[in-house]
């Protein structure tokens, strides 16, 4: 009989092809193209630094601009071996150049856009024959140049895998057998279930890069624009996927990209053997991005939401409170998250007391015990409830507010009392 009543009673999962997979980052690349937001050089530097205190593999960066370069340069300055800074290029040579002129950048990404949309109408090539010219021979200009390189197959879900894309991927890694093929699902039309065939299914196309076309190392790039971004991440892992593209809380275009947080979370505590990522900053990279480059956090964002360890309903604070593992996932110290116990319309008589008696320890130094059925309790619950069924409260009661009731209820009434029943001489 198995019994889970704890963190540690929990299986893990496996992945089934036993491969190393890692993680790399485009916070600072595709992040950066979200409408809204301007990520200054000291910016991308502290994102940098993030990426480094949980054990990111490699960020890709924009190297056009003088802010590009200058975040680069602070970065190299740095001296870390991991994230590896690793470049970006149009598929053409002068971007090349342009990575080439940083001359510690040892890897670039190489845009190569694969859908009729994008060859024709946003490209205005010619035909496919003429995309597939201009790809090579960037790539095999990178190679030539010592570089080593990514293939950014963009717009992948709504290409012709079978008769272009394929058949282009081949003569890739004829030029670069350790190229890392990035399936690129630009739109978020991809899908994270088996047997669904191309252009939609990540692990048949996952599949068929790794067996028929014995790619080396494949990477996702997924769009979270069907929500499924995450999702189809995890796939390309589940069938053979040694790299994952993801963004810090999956800013980018549009929906955004796959969230690296829950990225992270997924392989560090379902997956089992994974425990090379340091996940105690999140909760501060969250807190960063909000106030120093203004992504708004939704309060019930999973990982790094204010309300991912916070408690208000009667039956899910009595859980918690006598034992944690009853409603939270994993443990807040795990992100670097704190709990909290909030009083509102739905909360019960133990979160009350516990608070109650938390607040009392505070005012008074030293530890006391507040029964549940205390009738000065009462009284506090009772003027809450009157807050909620008559002045139409549509906040949580705060800490201060608690601590009111406290000193009224517990503090200040027994002493009146007592001194109005003392005699006189």
């Amino acid at each position: 009989m198995n019994i889970y009543k704890t963190y540690e009673d929990l299986p893990k999962v496996k992945l089934p092809k036993g491969q190393e997979v890692s993680i790399s980052d485009s916070t600072i690349r595709d992040g950066a193209q979200m409408p809204g937001i301007v990520l200054k050089a000291d910016h991308k530097f502290r994102i940098y630094e993030f990426l480094h205190q949980i054990g990111i593999e490699k960020l890709e960066t924009f190297v056009y601009n003088e802010r590009d370069r200058n975040a680069i340069k602070m970065m190299f300055d740095r001296g870390y071996e991991s994230p590896e800074i690793t470049g970006w290029a149009r598929a053409v040579p002068a971007d090349i150049d342009m990575v080439l002129d940083i001359e510690d950048i040892e890897e670039t990404g190489i845009l190569m856009s694969v859908s009729d949309a994008h060859i024709l109408d946003k490209m205005g090539l010619p035909s496919r024959e003429a995309a597939e010219e201009k790809y090579l021979n960037t790539l095999q200009y990178a190679v030539d140049h010592g570089l080593r390189t990514r293939a950014h197959i963009e717009d992948m879900t709504r290409a012709d895998n079978t008769h272009f894309v394929y058949p282009l991927i081949e003569k890739i890694l004829e030029i670069d057998p350790d190229c890392t093929i990035r399936l690129c699902d630009t739109i978020g039309f991809g899908v994270p279930f088996i047997d669904v065939d191309e252009p939609f299914g990540i692990p048949e196309m996952v599949k068929h890069l790794k067996e028929d076309l014995n790619a080396k190392n494949i990477e996702t790039h997924c769009h979270d624009d069907f929500g499924l971004a995450v999702a189809n991440s995890i796939a390309g892992y589940w069938h053979g996927a040694n790299w994952s593209n993801v963004t810090f809380l999956g800013i980018g275009e549009r929906a955004g990209n796959a969230e690296m947080e829950k990225l992270l979370l997924f392989l560090s505590r379902r997956v089992e053997g994974f425990d090379k990522y340091n996940l105690e900053c999140l909760a501060e990279f969250g807190k960063f991005m909000q106030t120093e480059i203004g992504i708004r956090i939704p309060r019930n964002k999973s990982v790094v939401g204010k309300n991912v360890f916070a408690h208000e309903s009667g039956i899910h604070t009595a859980g918690v409170i006598k034992n944690p593992f009853t409603y939270e996932p994993y443990p807040p110290e795990i992100v670097g998250g704190k709990r909290a116990f909030l009083i509102g319309d739905s909360s019960g008589i133990e979160v009350l007391r516990f608070k109650v008696q938390d607040t009392l320890n505070d005012l008074m130094g030293v530890q006391i015990t507040v029964e549940k059925n205390d009738p000065r309790l009462r009284s506090i619950q009772s003027d809450i409830h009157e807050l909620y069924d008559k002045e139409k409260r549509v906040s949580c009661i705060s800490d201060e507010e608690i601590q009111a009731y406290v000193e009224k209820y517990f503090l200040f009434e027994p002493i009146v009392e007592k001194n109005m029943g003392r005699k006189t001489i």
